[in-house]
Formats: C-alpha cells, sequence, structure tokens
C-alpha cells in the first residue's frame, strides 16, 4: 500500500462512466463485491444513486456529462481529493441512434455517437493518465462487437466510434507500458439492457432471453480488473452462443 492510500485506508479505487445502468450498474455490484471502493459517473443523478444503492460498499455518486472536458477533470479531482488515487477505470458510457444508416443519419447526431463513444473515453483516459501512471492502474474500455468485426447493422457512428476504440487501446498499451498501465479492449456482443431501444427494430423478450446479461459482462470485466500487475489483456470478446 503507497502513502495516499495509508492516508485514506482505501486500497483500490474504481473509477466506472457509464454507472447509471445496465453493464456500469453490475460492475460496480461486481467491484464492490471484489473489494474496490468505486465512483460512478453518469448524466442521471436519481439512476446513479440506485446504483449506488444496489452495489452497497463505498461508492461516491458523481453526475457528469462525459462529453464535458471541463466536467470530467473536475470529477477526476474529487475522486483523487476523496480517495487519494485511481487504481481503474470502467468506461462504460455509450450512444446510439435509430437513424444510423447512410440515408437516414442526421450529421449532427452522427457527432454526438463520436463524441459520447470515442472522444469522451480519450478525455477520461487522459484526465486520469497521471493516476493510473502512479498507481500503474488498468482501464477496461467497453466498445462492442461491432468495434472488433465489422457489422452493418450498428450504424455508420457507432460502427467508427467503437471500432477507433481498438487503436486507442493499442497506443495507450504501446506508450505507458513502462508505466505499468494496462488497457483492455473489451467488445460485448448483443447485452439485454435499456440501450437496445435505441435501435431502428428494438428486439423482443424472446431474442433478450437469448443475449447476454450485464452480469456476464461484469464477471468479464472483473477477470480484467483483479488480473495481477504483470498481466496485460489487450482485448476481450465475449458472444451470445446465438448471434443474431
Amino acid at each position: 500500500m503507497d502513502g495516499r492510500a495509508e492516508e485514506t485506508g482505501v486500497e483500490r479505487v474504481l473509477w466506472i462512466t457509464g454507472a447509471g445502468s445496465g453493464m456500469g450498474r453490475a460492475v460496480a455490484r461486481s467491484a464492490v463485491a471484489a473489494g474496490w471502493t468505486v465512483a460512478l459517473s453518469g448524466r442521471r443523478a436519481d439512476a446513479l444513486h440506485e446504483t449506488a444503492v444496489a452495489a452497497g460498499g463505498t461508492c461516491l455518486e458523481l453526475p457528469l456529462d462525459v462529453r464535458d472536458g471541463e466536467a470530467v477533470r473536475a470529477a477526476r479531482e474529487r475522486v483523487v481529493g476523496e480517495f487519494g488515487r485511481i487504481d481503474g477505470l470502467v468506461l462504460a458510457a455509450g450512444r446510439n441512434t435509430p437513424r444510423r444508416n447512410w440515408d437516414d443519419q442526421e450529421i449532427a447526431t452522427f457527432h454526438d455517437v463520436v463524441a459520447v463513444n470515442l472522444g469522451a473515453v480519450v478525455t477520461v483516459l487522459d484526465a486520469t493518465l497521471p493516476d493510473l501512471r502512479a498507481s500503474s492502474g488498468v482501464a477496461v474500455v467497453v466498445s462492442s462487437y461491432a468495434g472488433w468485426s465489422f457489422h452493418p447493422s450498428a450504424g455508420v457512428a457507432y460502427s467508427a466510434s467503437k471500432t477507433a476504440l481498438g487503436s486507442v487501446v493499442r497506443t495507450l498499451n504501446a506508450t505507458e507500458a513502462g508505466h505499468g498501465v494496462r488497457a483492455c479492449h473489451l467488445c460485448p456482443g448483443d447485452v439485454a439492457t435499456d440501450f437496445l431501444d435505441q435501435r431502428p427494430n428494438v428486439p423482443d423478450a424472446a431474442a433478450r432471453e437469448r443475449m447476454l446479461t450485464p452480469d456476464d459482462i461484469a464477471r468479464t470485466v472483473q477477470f480484467v480488473l483483479d488480473s495481477p500487475a504483470h498481466v496485460r489483456i489487450d482485448e476481450l470478446v465475449v458472444s451470445p452462443v446465438v448471434q443474431r
């Protein structure tokens, strides 16, 4: 345990974006159960509080729009001010739109999807990189199956932004290995969450029964978070047995 940890009594601190529902909420529950102290960020304060209650343990609630760079930096200062360190990130905030193809997309929405899925990830990583260097920390970037293998139904903006996350992770790993920083490009297939409501054709209950659950993803994330410091898991693809 280093000096900052001794001052706060906290050993491992995880910051989760997109923590208000779905995979982010499941990761919060899993991380707290594994002994992590957790900071929760998302746009809706009420949803973050529900996550904190569901997770139990020590949770700091930080309502945040990840597209706002100043707000991200202020939130990072809150986490470090409260706990003295950041050892892990799970970047689970995501965006898509039902109007996602070349023949019906709106360019303003395209830029917003890219801002959330790609720009915000880089913003949070950039803001916390000194902390990850200090702790030899780990970042799990929640991407998509569409970020690993092209899927036309995912849409122009979503496919482009999620595919780019693979390069973000690779460059981080290539340049920060000397500081012990590790990042994982996590590419889930279909997961039964409210995110599915953003599809042009929303899957029914029967289709969702065949999908992954948020808890499936949380177990995978926890495996990455709790791996030894000498182990880097560059990329993981997790799929339901039955593909759509």
